[in-house]
């Protein structure tokens, strides 16, 4: 298949719809008004936002213009086109605190937040996961208790994506003890700036800090923060959970022979005649299949995707692309031999950008991508999901689903 194909819009196969003659409009409008060199890459995204062209298929008015998500792609292939900046790798989050605020938060939430997002202006990371809470995440404890319009948190969360570098961050927290531990959680939005918020490093097989853990200690943080009703935490979470799965496991869409696959061409390219048997080429050819067909069922499942949030596929991208991406580089790094294992520097340091494969050195994707497991939630949750809610297997026991979390044992 294609990219012609994949991208009707493109090929101006699309030309009728009026969906899609809505979004060229508004790429020409923004081109024409707003060229990409005559403005720094912030600037120019906020007229991106302006025009309705952050989120296509956000309402009006949200940075989007209220038509069927697919059509982002054409939107950043013209501007990338144009000369036009990607986003900030560090800005990842906006990925699923943008879908969060618009699905549950308020006007003036939606006003205040997404716009600033989508520049960069502002960055965002995800404090979900406890020393306790896991795999388990509606077992979290952090406490927040209403004080008045506001509310005071106290807690830890642990493996926070680049929270040293967030200005805000997305906060499940536990409201009421008393109720199942699915009924009393409330999300917000914290200022990572607030007294009482600490980020420290952990340092990782890289060597880098890319995550962190926060501690929260009698933490103020407004109501008019809360996103989402008192005691809706959980079901707050599972957007920003799904569109979290999704934008881990799509990569962006990349183009054919792009990404990790490109890694282990080259390595196959640079490697002596002795290591380039048949056996060894056949590795690489079938996980070169491997990584196209998942190319191109990521690109077919966002072709088929309706307005709103991702379901459970978003779960199986992610899972295929966690065991192709160690794959991947463990090969690549046996066709490099001895070479393969040595010259990376293990310094210790806090990066101020993100990538889940770990960008173009083997040595650090070898290490980086050992996390594709576990981050965006592990490969054994995963299988559940998929198991569950694609296949409509048994789930397994949950003794504890309806019982008060103040009484559920605990280590």
């Amino acid at each position: 298949m294609s990219d012609t194909i994949e991208s009707p819009a493109v090929a101006g196969h699309e030309s009728a719809d009026p969906e899609t003659a809505r979004v060229e409009a508004a790429i020409e409008a923004l081109l024409s008004e707003h060229p990409p060199d005559a403005s720094t890459a912030q600037e120019f995204r906020g007229h991106q936002f302006d025009k309705g062209l952050a989120w296509v298929h956000f309402p009006d008015g949200n940075g989007g213009l209220g038509v069927r998500p697919q059509l982002q792609r054409l939107v950043e292939e013209r501007l990338r086109a144009a000369g036009a900046k990607p986003s900030d790798p560090a800005s990842f989050f906006q990925h699923l605190a943008g879908p969060t605020i618009v699905t549950h938060g308020s006007d003036e939430q939606k006003a205040r937040f997404l716009r600033p997002m989508f520049t960069g202006e502002e960055r965002w990371c995800q404090l979900f996961s406890e020393p306790g809470a896991g795999s388990d995440f509606a077992g979290l404890g952090t406490k927040a208790e209403r004080d008045g319009d506001e509310w005071i948190v106290n807690g830890q969360k642990v493996w926070n994506t680049i929270a040293h570098l967030a200005d805000w961050g997305m906060l499940v927290t536990r409201s009421n003890p008393e109720l199942p531990k699915h009924k009393g959680m409330t999300y917000f939005a914290v200022d990572m700036r607030s007294p009482g918020v600490d980020v420290r490093p952990l340092r990782q097989i890289t060597g880098e800090a890319e995550f962190n853990e926060v501690y929260l200690t009698d933490v103020r943080i407004p109501d008019a923060n809360r996103i989402g009703d008192v005691g809706e935490g959980w079901r707050v979470s599972l957007t920003t959970l799904m569109n979290e799965r999704t934008a881990i496991g799509s990569g962006g869409a990349p183009k054919r022979g792009s990404g990790a696959i490109a890694m282990l061409v080259k390595a196959w390219e640079e490697a002596g005649e002795h290591r380039r048997t048949a056996a060894a080429k056949d590795e690489v050819m079938k996980l070169w299949v491997e990584a196209e067909a998942l190319r191109l069922t990521n690109l077919r499942a966002s072709a088929n995707r309706r307005a709103g949030n991702p379901g459970p596929e978003g779960s199986v991208a992610k899972l295929a692309l966690a065991e192709l991406n160690q794959q991947i580089t463990s090969t690549a790094v046996t066709l490099s031999g001895a070479e393969g294992m040595v010259g990376y520097d293990f310094t210790f340091r806090r990066p101020e950008e993100l990538s889940v494969t770990g960008g173009n050195d083997l040595g650090h994707s070898f290490l980086r991508v050992r996390a594709n497991s576990i981050e965006g939630g592990t490969s054994e949750i995963m299988r559940n999901i998929l198991g569950e809610q694609v296949l409509g297997l048994p789930g397994e026991p949950r003794v504890d689903k309806e019982v008060p979390w103040v009484d559920v044992p605990r280590s």
